[in-house]
């Protein structure tokens, strides 16, 4: 009677942790994986069964090997054989394909389960899924790489800029001083060609890494898309057609409207030459909230009220390898001499630039979908462009120039001497300030590179402006990464040219700059 009542209490004990532990493994918040000595699967809890995708049944001896992504598959069960073998723990991520075709990554623990005698009989596993963690991470990678790329990509346009502003401008120089029947005239021309050429391309990478300079007002991008639909008609070509969609009542952004135009032909061409065969190329517009929720999938995005414009094609999509490296520059999967790599680059160096974000959408064969996100502007008051009038008046005044640049420095001394300036001239700003002490006349204008060694432009002006407190100061560079121009959107107070600039370009600046400061005065002497 002892023996019997002895064993019906360790029965009712056994079942009773029994059904405790199941509890527990349903109630995990990881998944648990049990499998025999010989580490084929027994058991699997529900978290497990919601993490992967499978069943149970289709868990259950070898099984849940086939649900592991086969580019970890070996790996995996080359550790796991090892555990086995050596009765050790091990720890590892890896993923899990999905019947439906997604992908979860986990964080898998893996111990032995032994008797009292120290014989193992199993093998239990926890895994937890970490999918949201990995992308984040791949976000957060891939955002520093691009971060990098846009600083070295800026760099190298800001330098060949400075060149640029040499060949345009001596070309110019040489253009004006040949006759149109000169037999050296045609050469002369392209290489003038050529320059204005190359200045695109520098333009295309400094809108890349956000250093572009722009003009920003209050937009409608349903104006904006009207106006350039003609154009985007026949840039695809007959074979594919064109549809809008624009919003009612659309909020209005804050943007550059040549920019804005660049990413619809930008991303038109691109979507032309995925459909060689015709299809259909959608525009839309709309207004949407992005709320806390889907700004901590995207990292890089702050929650509030955005304007979409989505522009999808009917393609042959993307692969996951084109998709990795969709926006770096001199990328590209078309022939050669058929694209530069520049296009898709530019438009998120643009996107971003403006305070926006861009999601990209593809499959292979179902096509592919741009959504752009770009902040609402608080004015409800549209801009209007005013293009400057051409100014021939010849200058008397003295201008200080300042340019590490020797081709741009000896250019720009050129063209306003010839323009009647007087110009003291410096190749850097200690060197300007020795000059500034020495020249007692009057200097009117300071014409400074903003990025110069040891003493930018900026500092320049802050120093100088104590000891010549009238002097007018107009700034040249190719980009400015300092507080005076935020991710290269101007500041109305500030005069600036952009470089590679033309001879007429530097004379009207200059003059602007000139007038536009002595009306100021006026006005404030008048009021």
């Amino acid at each position: 009677m002892r023996e019997v009542t002895g064993r019906k209490v360790a029965e009712a004990a056994l079942r009773e942790s029994e059904k405790r532990y199941e509890t527990l493994a349903r109630m995990s918040p990881v998944g648990i994986f049990r499998a025999g000595a010989d580490g084929r699967c027994v058991h699997v809890n529900e978290r497990w069964c919601r993490i992967t995708g499978f069943g149970p049944d289709e868990a259950k001896d070898d099984g849940w090997m086939a649900s592991i992504h086969p580019e970890d598959r070996e790996r995996v069960v080359a550790e796991w054989r090892r555990s086995v073998k050596n009765r050790s723990p091990f720890e590892l991520e890896y993923r899990f394909r999905r019947p439906d075709g997604g992908v979860s990554w986990v964080f898998s623990q893996v111990v032995a389960e032994a008797d009292p005698s120290g014989q193992v009989e199993g093998y239990v596993a926890a895994i937890t899924d970490i999918t949201e963690k990995r992308r984040l991470e791949e976000r957060y990678n891939q955002a520093q790489k691009m971060e990098a790329v846009g600083r070295l990509a800026g760099g190298v346009a800001h330098d060949f800029n400075n060149m640029l502003t040499a060949i345009i401008g001596y070309s110019e120089l040489l253009l004006a001083q040949l006759s149109p029947g000169d037999p050296m005239r045609e050469n002369v021309e392209e290489i003038h060609k050529a320059g204005q050429r190359a200045a695109g391309l520098t333009r295309q990478l400094l809108a890349f890494s956000r250093r572009q300079m722009v003009e920003p007002r209050v937009l409608d991008l349903n104006s904006c898309v009207a106006g350039v639909e003609k154009l985007l008609r026949r840039l695809i070509g007959e074979d594919v057609e064109l549809v809008t969609a624009p919003a009612r009542d659309l909020w209005p952004v804050r943007g550059d409207p040549g920019q804005v135009e660049q990413v619809l032909m930008n991303l038109a061409v691109n979507s032309r030459d995925a459909m060689p065969q015709g299809g259909k190329l959608t525009i839309e517009t709309a207004n949407v909230e992005l709320d806390v929720e889907y700004v901590q999938i995207h990292a890089d995005v702050r929650p509030g009220g955005y304007v979409l414009l989505a522009i999808s094609d009917t393609g042959c999509g993307m692969t996951k390898e084109v998709f990795s490296h969709l926006f770096e520059p001199f990328f590209t999967t078309k022939e050669k001499d058929k694209g530069t790599g520049l296009g898709l680059a530019t438009v998120y160096g643009i996107v971003k630039q403006n305070g926006g974000h861009i999601c990209v959408y593809s499959e292979v064969g179902h096509g592919t979908t741009f959504k752009i996100y770009l902040p609402r502007a608080g004015a409800s008051k549209r801009e209007s462009s005013v293009r400057p009038p051409k100014i021939d008046k010849r200058g008397t005044e003295t201008i200080l120039l300042v340019e590490d640049e020797g081709a741009v420095r000896k250019f720009s001394r050129k063209v306003l001497e010839h323009q009647g300036y007087r110009v003291l001239q410096a190749e850097n700003g200690e060197e300007a300030l020795r000059m500034c002490e020495r020249h007692h006349a009057p200097i009117d204008l300071l014409v400074t590179d903003v990025v110069m060694p040891r003493m930018g432009g900026p500092e320049l002006a802050k120093r100088m402006a104590g000891v010549r407190p009238r002097m007018k100061v107009l700034y040249l560079s190719g980009y400015t990464t300092n507080a005076m121009v935020h991710q290269g959107i101007r500041d109305p107070d500030l005069a600036f040219l952009q470089k590679p600039f033309s001879s007429d370009a530097l004379i009207r600046k200059v003059r602007e700059t000139l007038d536009a400061n002595d009306k100021e005065a006026s006005a404030s002497g008048a009021r």
